[in-house]
């Protein structure tokens, strides 16, 4: 995945006014597998409350489903969670 990000970028940077239509053919398997590898472990689960252990338990069947769903414009990120974190001089914070 590397390789073809760096790739990207040499191209970026030769030209600026260069438009990417889509990145999508970047995500594939290969991928997707490194990107949950890159993963904080520890960190809590999303807002579709599915923790790094429990996706990892059947980690291809779930990337082969996630590249089908991409591939078939099936896949729709769920919203954003917000969190209000008060802060000790009374003022608030995302």
């Amino acid at each position: 995945m590397s390789t073809k990000l760096n790739r990207l970028s040499e191209i970026a940077n030769q030209d600026p006014r260069i438009k990417f239509t889509s990145l999508a053919h970047l995500l594939d398997v290969e991928c997707l597998a490194e990107s949950y590898r890159e993963l904080n472990r520890y960190a809590s689960v999303g807002v579709d409350q599915v923790s790094y252990k429990a996706y990892g338990k059947k980690l291809e069947a779930n990337i082969a489903d996630l590249v089908q769903r991409l591939k078939t414009n099936g896949y729709r990120a769920l919203d954003i969670r917000r969190v209000w974190i008060s802060k000790p001089e009374g003022g608030n914070a995302l």
